[in-house]
């Protein structure tokens, strides 16, 4: 029973890997497999948990792996209501059209200067907001600017990359750092001090050889003769409003948690309470139809609910190996054979470019255990050394921080915020392999091993 928990995970996991082939939701997949795993635990609990005492009865054991159960599922929804919660908050601001106050700014034709712009406002904005809301306001973008479509695809790969490099060094701006900042592996300071730097680096690279490849000007979309006559949903000044709050309700966040020592989701709740009122009080006066698109009620149907539900799944289905113990099996092996925190974290970087990242970081975390201080002035000097990298702020939990946000950009298919490039603009997978995962993977290495030189040499 224990090898056919190992074998239900893994077939989910390429389940998940070939969804689009197998046209079955990875969500679909990740919850099945989750709920299997766990099934088979508390039915051979007796043989599977290596922690009970010899002669427990199996009553005993059912109510064990409950409890681990009720435990794992407690600090899984504090991720899942924190990205609720910074997913409406995303969504109100695009309803409001509140991106436009950074679209409408772009005026440049000139291909070099169009790409570096392009790649920095989405480096800043990725980490403000989140990779996968940011690529989809570029990509919307790009279609304004950019009118050939092959054109628009050097772009997007350049939009990727920045989404997911700008994602690494924030707290907010990828689902895998969020992880590591909810679990309290990093600190939001220690994180964007430690990552900015290898961060921008893994930016800056693929930008300065797109700019030896890319020359002379693009050309727009051509206007339409007669624009539709219609009304904008929202008024210049609601527009801003909303941006501001919306945007100061996000980078909120991080010192809600230092004043009051609550969880990230509880500032982020209030923040959508805070949008929530100030949204009901300024459509108040508005007809159903113009209001109800506005509303956060309405924009709760826009919600990515699929992609939680995904979350919920495979993080269930990860702990469910931690608590049978094959996670700690994996961790022993990967120290035996590698040595190396660094070589890891790469490892493991690399890999999230063929599979998710959220599933390699949440196994990660269930492997290596956050050491306390008191574990670490209790242990051996021989011990000292491997154990003071899984401390908070270790540099372990930093360095896998940047390799699982930026490492999904070698494929498209490697990160949400590939994906939603992929579905929006039709990228053809060979294509990205061809001309912006070797870029990809230069800004990954690059980044890389400017952290390295900075923190552990």
């Amino acid at each position: 029973m224990y090898a056919l928990m190992a074998l239900i995970f893994v077939f989910g996991y390429l389940c998940i890997a070939l969804e689009h082939p197998l046209k079955i939701d990875k969500a679909a997949s990740a919850l099945l497999t989750a709920v299997l795993s766990w099934t088979v635990l508390v039915l051979s609990a007796d043989s599977i948990l290596p922690m009970l005492e010899a002669g427990a009865h199996a009553a005993d054991n059912t109510g064990l792996v409950v409890s681990e159960l009720r435990h794992h599922l407690g600090e899984i929804s504090e991720i899942l209501f924190f990205l609720m919660g910074a997913m409406t908050i995303v969504e109100l601001i695009d309803a409001h059209e509140g991106f436009k106050v950074i679209t409408d700014r772009i005026r440049t034709n000139k291909r070099v200067h169009l790409l570096w712009l392009v790649g920095l406002i989405t480096f800043f904005l990725s980490a403000a907001l989140d990779n996968l809301a940011t690529t989809i306001v570029m990509i919307s973008l790009l279609r304004k600017l950019i009118d050939d479509q092959k054109e628009r695809w050097f772009f997007a790969g350049i939009v990727v990359i920045a989404a997911n490099a700008g994602g690494a060094w924030s707290p907010i701006g990828d689902v895998t750092t969020t992880m590591l900042w909810i679990g309290h592996q990093v600190t939001a300071s220690g994180i964007v001090v430690k990552l900015i730097i290898p961060s921008i680096i893994c930016l800056l690279v693929p930008l300065t050889i797109m700019s030896f490849i890319l020359k002379g000007t693009i050309t727009p979309p051509k206007l339409k003769e007669s624009r539709e006559s219609r009304r904008d949903p929202t008024s210049p000044f609601e527009r801003n409003l909303v941006f501001c709050l919306g945007l100061g309700a996000l980078l909120f966040v991080p010192i809600f948690k230092t004043i009051t020592h609550l969880p990230p989701y509880m500032g982020i709740l209030f923040g959508l309470g805070i949008l929530w009122v100030t949204t009901e009080i300024i459509h108040r006066s508005k007809n159903s139809e113009d209001k109800d698109p506005l509303s956060v009620v309405g924009v709760l149907r826009r919600i990515d609910v699929t992609s939680v539900l995904f979350f919920l799944g495979i993080l269930l289905a990860v702990s469910s190996l931690s608590t049978a113990g094959h996670l700690t099996q994996v961790a022993t092996y990967l120290k035996d054979s590698l040595g190396n925190i660094y070589t890891i974290a790469i490892s493991i970087g690399l890999l999230s470019a063929v599979v998710d990242n959220v599933p390699m970081v949440a196994g990660a975390m269930k492997m290596y255990p956050l050491v306390s201080p008191e574990v670490l002035a209790a242990a051996s000097p021989e011990e000292v050394s491997w154990l003071s990298n899984f401390v908070v702020n270790g540099n372990f939990w930093e360095m896998l921080a940047y390799c699982a946000g930026t490492g999904g950009s070698i494929l498209i298919i490697g990160s949400a915020a590939g994906v939603a490039a992929m579905g929006m603009e039709k990228i053809n997978f060979i294509w990205y392999v061809k001309y912006i995962s070797g870029l990809a993977f230069a800004g990954y290495i690059a980044g890389a091993l400017s952290y390295i030189a900075l923190f552990a040499l």
